[in-house]
C-alpha cells in the first residue's frame, strides 16, 4: 500500500527543512520541546521562575470594581467576577452541523437512530443513553460541585445558584432551585442596616426578598475541591469570603466518599463600629420537580451534641421512591454564635414572613417540632441562620454544612439494591444526615490542611504556568462530578470460579468497592473503557485502589458473555450484546442495570472495535507499574492473554501489524479508518511490547518469544506502511484522507513512557519519527488551526486544512489534546483550557469536543481527567534519575522515573497506610513470586 507521499520523502525528516525540527537520535523523547523561530508565543519565558501570565484571569475579572481580595483566597485557580458575561454563546452539535457529504454517509444510522430514540422514549419510556434530540443547552453558569466521589453531586454555580444536582445514580437535573440561597443581614446598634439575597437573581417567587445583588463588586475563585466567593458589600465596610470544602483527598477511603460539602464564612468588618451579622441558609425539599409533586415531604430541626462541639440544624427528608434521601442543612454552634432555624415556608410564596422574622432581629423563630407533610403539588422549604458579633475592624467566622443521605439506591430498572460506600463508615438505614453533618463541620480543617499539602507541590511549583495549575485541580471535578457511584460489594456477587483464578478480586472489590464513572454527563455510560484509556491517570494516581478495582470489574465482564442478539445504528446489522473474551465497551447505563447489563453502547458493534483490547493490555501494565502490585499483574495475565489472541484475527495478512475494517472502529466512531492506521497500529505495538514485558516478568519463555516475533515484523509493516518521512499517515486507505495528520497518532509510545518503557532498549517507534511526528503535528495540527489559540484539531490534511472528511476528523479533543501534551511537554494544552475555561464558559462541564466555530459536543465529558497524564511526565521529568531502563527479556523494570506507587504517592503528603503492603514490592521481585 501507498503512503501517499513521494518516495524520495519517505526515509526521513529533510534535515533543511526550515518547518520541521528533526534532531539526530537522541535515544529518548523525554520531554520533547517543539521550536518555532516565528511564533513568539512558543518561546514564552513558561518556565522562568518569575513567570506569571497576567492575561490569566484579564477577561474574566475586567468587569470587577471592587477593591477587595477576600480571605485567604489563593493565588491560583480559575477566578470570574460575578458580573462577567461571555460573550460567545456556543450551541451544541446536532445535524444542521454535519455536512451534505458526512449526513448522506450517515443516513441510515440516522433514520435508525431516530427509530431506536422513538421506541425508548416513546414505548419504554426511558431516557436514551445519548440523546441527539435534546442536547443539554449551554450554561455557562457552573461551579465547582458538592460531594465526595460516589455519593451524589450538587454543583453550586459561580454566581452563587445551585444549578446541577446529581442525587440519583447517574442521572442529572440541571435546574436553578430559587430558594437555594445564601442571605446576609448585618445590624449595628441593634438594627437592621442591610439584607441582602447574595444572589444576582431577580425571580419571579419569594419577590419579598432584596434580590439582585451587583455583581461587580463579587468574584469567585475555583480551585478544586474547593472554591471561594468574596463579596464587597457596597456602602458596609464589610466584605464577606464563602470557602466552599469537599472532602476529595488523595489516596483516602473513608472521607473522599462522603455526600458533604462545608461553607465556611468569614466576616471581615472594615468599619470603626460593632457589628452584628448573620448568614441564613435556606434550602429547598426536593428540587420542585415531579418527584415533589406528589406530596408527602416534610422538615424538622435537629440537634447533635458528640465530643464537645453541638451542631444544629434542620433534616429535609424526601421520600420519593425509588431513592429516598434526607437532605441536612446544619450549623455548628459555638461560644460566639447563635444558631436558629425556621423548619418550614413556602419556596413559590412571596417569602415575606421568612424575610421580616431575618429582618427584625437577625435570627429566625426556631419553632419546636416536625413540619407537616407537603400537601400533593405544594412545595416545602426550610433555612438555617448563624450570627456572629463583630468589634470594630474585627473578623469572625460562620460554619455551614451540607449533607444528603441516600444510602439505598436503584439503577433504572429496579432489580437490585445497591449500598453507596458512605454507608461502611455511617451505616446503611437512613438515619445518617445529622452524623454526616456533625463529622464535616467538625472535620473540615484537617481536610484542608491535607487538601493544601497535597496541592503546594504544584501550586508551589514556580516552573508551571498558573493556566496549567488551574486545570489540572480544577479538572478533577470530574471524578466526582461525573454521575459517579462508589457501591459496596456484596458478597455473594462475585462468581466463585472467578474468584479462585483471581487472588485479589475478591479483596479488591470487598474491601475498596465498586466505581463507576460516565462517560459524559449527556453520554450516559459507566466506564466507558475506550475514553477510559485517556481519563485513568487521574484515578491510578490519586486513587490507585479505584484503578484496580475498576480493571477487576472490567476483566470480569471481559470473561462473560451476553448473546442477545440486537441492531446495531451505525451498520444496521444484528449482533450479540457482548461476545466473550472481548473487553465491554462499557458496563452499562444507570438507567438500567449496570454491571449486570454491559454494553449500553448500540451505535457500533464493539466486539470488531480495535482499540478496546489493547487499551485493556496497555493499562494492566501501567497499572502495575504505577503501583508495583504483583499480584494484580498475575490475576490480570489471562484476561490479557486472552484478548490479544482475540485481537490477533485483526491481522489478516500476518505481518504482524492489525488491519482496521473499512469503518469506526475505534474510540473514533465517526471516523473511518481502512488497513493499518498510525492509532490502532501504535496500539497494537505498544500492547505487543508490552507482553513481551508481562511474559518476561512471569517467566513464560515461549509466549515471549512468540509476541517478540510479532512486535518485530509489526514495526518493520509500521515504518514501510505509515511512515511517510514526517508523519505517519493517518491510515492505508485510497482515500485522500490516509495522509492526514492525526493529533493522536502517537498515543502508543504516550503509554509506553507512562509506563517507563518506549525509549532505550525497550524502543518501539523510533525516537527520530516520534520527535519528527510531534513537530509535525505541534506545527499544522496547533500552530495552523485558529491561529495556535485553541489547542491541537484531530486531524490535519497536509497542506494545512483541517480535515473534513468525517464529523470528528475537524474536531478538537480536549482529552486527546491533555494527552498529546503529556507526550511534548509544552504548551499544546493551554489553548484547550483558555478556549474551555476563559472563552466559552464551560468551566465544570469541560465538554468531549469544540470545533473551531460555532459548536461543541458532549458537555461534561471524561476524557480530559487525561490532564494529568501530563503531571506525570512532569513528576517522571523531575525524577528522572541515572537508572538503566528496562530491557526486553530480562524481566526486570529499573523504572528511569517513579517506580511503583512513587507516582501515585508523589502528591500525597504521606504515604497512604490503606496501601496493601504488596505495593511495596519492586517489580524485580515479580518474577520469583509468579513462579511460587
Amino acid at each position: 500500500m501507498g503512503t501517499g507521499v513521494p518516495a524520495s520523502e519517505q526515509t526521513s525528516c529533510a534535515k533543511g527543512d526550515p518547518q520541521v525540527y528533526c534532531p539526530g537520535d537522541t535515544g529518548s523523547t523525554e520531554a520533547v520541546q517543539v521550536t518555532d523561530s516565528k511564533s513568539p508565543e512558543v518561546s514564552r519565558p513558561q518556565n522562568d521562575p518569575g513567570y506569571h501570565n497576567q492575561d490569566d484571569s484579564g477577561q474574566l475579572m475586567a468587569s470587577y470594581e471592587g477593591k477587595a481580595k477576600g480571605y485567604k483566597v489563593p493565588p491560583f485557580g480559575w477566578r470570574i467576577c460575578l458580573a462577567h458575561e461571555f460573550a460567545e454563546k456556543r450551541k451544541p452539535f446536532n445535524a444542521n452541523n454535519i455536512s451534505l457529504s458526512n449526513l448522506i454517509k450517515h443516513l441510515g444510522m440516522g433514520l435508525r437512530y431516530l427509530q431506536w430514540w422513538y421506541r425508548k422514549t416513546q414505548v419504554e419510556k426511558k431516557t436514551p443513553f445519548i440523546d441527539l434530540i435534546n442536547s443539554v443547552p449551554l450554561r455557562q453558569i457552573y461551579g465547582c460541585p458538592l460531594g465526595g466521589i460516589g455519593g451524589g453531586t450538587i454543583t453550586r454555580g459561580w454566581r452563587g445558584q445551585f444549578c446541577r444536582w446529581q442525587l440519583n445514580p447517574g442521572m442529572y437535573q440541571h435546574q436553578t432551585v430559587i430558594a437555594d440561597q445564601f442571605t446576609v443581614c448585618l445590624r449595628r446598634k441593634g438594627q437592621t442596616v442591610y439584607q441582602q439575597v447574595l444572589s444576582m437573581e431577580r425571580p419571579s417567587v419569594l419577590r419579598s426578598w432584596n434580590w439582585g445583588l451587583s455583581g461587580y463588586f463579587a468574584f469567585y475563585h475555583a480551585l478544586y475541591p474547593r472554591a471561594w466567593t468574596v463579596y464587597q458589600l457596597p456602602g458596609q465596610n464589610v466584605t464577606l469570603t464563602c470557602r466552599q470544602i469537599t472532602p476529595i483527598l488523595p489516596h483516602d477511603y473513608q472521607d473522599s466518599s462522603l455526600p458533604v460539602g462545608v461553607f465556611v464564612w468569614n466576616v471581615e468588618n472594615e468599619g470603626d463600629e460593632a457589628l452584628e451579622v448573620s448568614i441564613m441558609f435556606s434550602m429547598r425539599n426536593g428540587l420542585g420537580g415531579g418527584d415533589d409533586t406528589s406530596g408527602g415531604l416534610w422538615n424538622e430541626p435537629f440537634c447533635l451534641e458528640r465530643d464537645g462541639e453541638t451542631v444544629q440544624g434542620l433534616l429535609l427528608h424526601h421520600p420519593a421512591l425509588p431513592n429516598p434521601y434526607t437532605m441536612a442543612v446544619a450549623a455548628r454552634l459555638t461560644a460566639e454564635t447563635t444558631v436558629t432555624h425556621i423548619t418550614a415556608f413556602d419556596p413559590d410564596g412571596t417569602g415575606q414572613q421568612v424575610w421580616q422574622d431575618l429582618l427584625q432581629d437577625g435570627q429566625l423563630d426556631s419553632p419546636a417540632g416536625r413540619s407537616t407533610p407537603s400537601q400533593k403539588g405544594v412545595g416545602i422549604a426550610g433555612a438555617v441562620c448563624v450570627m456572629g458579633k463583630l468589634p470594630p475592624r474585627g473578623q469572625c467566622q460562620l460554619e455551614f454544612s451540607l449533607a444528603w443521605d441516600m444510602p439505598r439506591i436503584m439503577f433504572g430498572a429496579k432489580s437490585q439494591v445497591y449500598y453507596r460506600r458512605y454507608t461502611r463508615f455511617f451505616g446503611p438505614d437512613g438515619d445518617a444526615a445529622p452524623a454526616l453533618s456533625h463529622y464535616a463541620l467538625c472535620q473540615y480543617a484537617d481536610w484542608e490542611e491535607k487538601i493544601s499539602a497535597w496541592q503546594s507541590l504544584v501550586l508551589d511549583d514556580r516552573s508551571l504556568p498558573a493556566w496549567y495549575k488551574s486545570a489540572l485541580f480544577n479538572e478533577l471535578y470530574f471524578l466526582a462530578d461525573g454521575g459517579t457511584v462508589w457501591l459496596e460489594v456484596p458478597e455473594d456477587s462475585l462468581p466463585e470460579e472467578l474468584v479462585e483464578s483471581m487472588c485479589q478480586l475478591r479483596p479488591i472489590l470487598r474491601e475498596y468497592g465498586r466505581f463507576g464513572y460516565l462517560e459524559g454527563q449527556e453520554y450516559r455510560m459507566y466506564n466507558t473503557y475506550d475514553v477510559h484509556f485517556y481519563a485513568s491517570f487521574a484515578l491510578v494516581m490519586l486513587w490507585p485502589k479505584l484503578e484496580l478495582s475498576l480493571q477487576y470489574d472490567m476483566a470480569l465482564a471481559t470473561l462473560s458473555e451476553d448473546l442477545t442478539r440486537r441492531r446495531y445504528l451505525m451498520s444496521g446489522v444484528v449482533a450479540p450484546v457482548k461476545r466473550r473474551n472481548v473487553i465491554p465497551h462499557d458496563i452499562g447505563d444507570p438507567d438500567d442495570e449496570p454491571w449486570l447489563r454491559v454494553n449500553a453502547y448500540v451505535v457500533h458493534d464493539t466486539a470488531d472495535w480495535k482499540d478496546l483490547n489493547l487499551k485493556f493490555v496497555l493499562q494492566v501494565y501501567r497499572d502495575y507499574y504505577l503501583t508495583g502490585d504483583q499480584v494484580f499483574l498475575r490475576d490480570m495475565w489471562p484476561v490479557c492473554l486472552a484478548v490479544m489472541e482475540y485481537e490477533m484475527k485483526f491481522d489478516k495478512d500476518q505481518d504482524g501489524l492489525i488491519e482496521n475494517g473499512g469503518y469506526a472502529d475505534q474510540t473514533y466512531d465517526g471516523w473511518v479508518t481502512t488497513g493499518p492506521s498510525a492509532y490502532c497500529g501504535g496500539l497494537w505495538l505498544a500492547a505487543v511490547a508490552v507482553m513481551v514485558q508481562m511474559a518476561a516478568l512471569c517467566g513464560i519463555q515461549d509466549i515471549q518469544d512468540k509476541f517478540s516475533s510479532i512486535l518485530s515484523r509489526g514495526q518493520e509493516a509500521y515504518e514501510r506502511l505509515l511512515w511517510n518521512g514526517r508523519y505517519y499517515n493517518y491510515d492505508c486507505s485510497p482515500l485522500p484522507q490516509s495522509s492526514s495528520i492525526m493529533s493522536d497518532q502517537c498515543a502508543g509510545q504516550w503509554f509506553l513512557r507512562a509506563s517507563g518503557l518506549g525509549e532505550g532498549d525497550t524502543e518501539v517507534f523510533p525516537t527520530p519519527h516520534v520527535v519528527c511526528a510531534l513537530q509535525t503535528i505541534f506545527e499544522f495540527n496547533v500552530q495552523a488551526f485558529a491561529g495556535g489559540a485553541m489547542g491541537a484539531v484531530n486531524g490535519m490534511q497536509p497542506h494545512g486544512v483541517p480535515d473534513r472528511s468525517s464529523v470528528q476528523s475537524d474536531e478538537v479533543w480536549v482529552g486527546v489534546v491533555y494527552g498529546l501534551a503529556a507526550t511534548m511537554i509544552q504548551e499544546t494544552a493551554e489553548g484547550c483550557y483558555r478556549t474551555v475555561w476563559e472563552r466559552l464558559g464551560l468551566a465544570f462541564q469541560t465538554p468531549e469536543a469544540y470545533c473551531q466555530q460555532q459548536v461543541f459536543r458532549s458537555l461534561a465529558y471524561m476524557r480530559p481527567l487525561s490532564i494529568w497524564a501530563m503531571q506525570l511526565a512532569l513528576q517522571r521529568q523531575q525524577k528522572k534519575a541515572s537508572r538503566p531502563t528496562a530491557k526486553w527479556g530480562t524481566g526486570q523494570s529499573t523504572r528511569p522515573e517513579p517506580g511503583p506507587k512513587e507516582a501515585t504517592a508523589n502528591l500525597s503528603p504521606e504515604t497512604p497506610a490503606t496501601l496493601s503492603q504488596q505495593d511495596n514490592h519492586t517489580p524485580s521481585l515479580l518474577t520469583t513470586q509468579l513462579h511460587q
